[in-house]
Formats: structure tokens, sequence, C-alpha cells
């Protein structure tokens, strides 16, 4: 990956995380189930497996729960 490409899929992956805790969860649940995201639209099935594998990390520090967003 590109530095290029990594800034984008990073400038992405900041996006998915402002839309809120609770949001992030369905988002996941959906990438998961192979459903397209308007932050995924044009990323290929790497950059979206990529993209979903850091969301879980991020995500990972509120153990399934959210106390905002």
């Amino acid at each position: 990956m590109g530095v290029s490409d990594r800034y984008l899929l990073e400038a992405r992956l900041e996006a998915l995380c402002e839309k809120g805790c609770r949001h992030v969860w369905h988002d996941i649940e959906a990438l998961e189930r192979g459903e397209e995201l308007v932050e995924t639209r044009g990323l290929s099935a790497d950059e979206r497996r990529w993209l979903l594998h850091e969301l879980k990390q991020v995500m990972a520090v509120y153990a399934g729960r959210c106390t905002t967003g």
C-alpha cells in the first residue's frame, strides 16, 4: 500500500469513527456482512478488509459497549 493510499484509507477510517460509537458498531456489522458503506465505495476488497480490521482494533477498547455516540 502506497503512502497516498494509506493516507486515503486513514481518512476514511477517521470519517467512520467520527460517526460515533454505536454507529461504528453497526458499520462493522454491515462490513462483516459484505455490505458497502458510503465510506468504502471505490475500495478494493483488500482495502475494505484493512478498514474493517482497523475499525475493530479501534473499537476493541469499548468492549462492545458505548457510553455516548
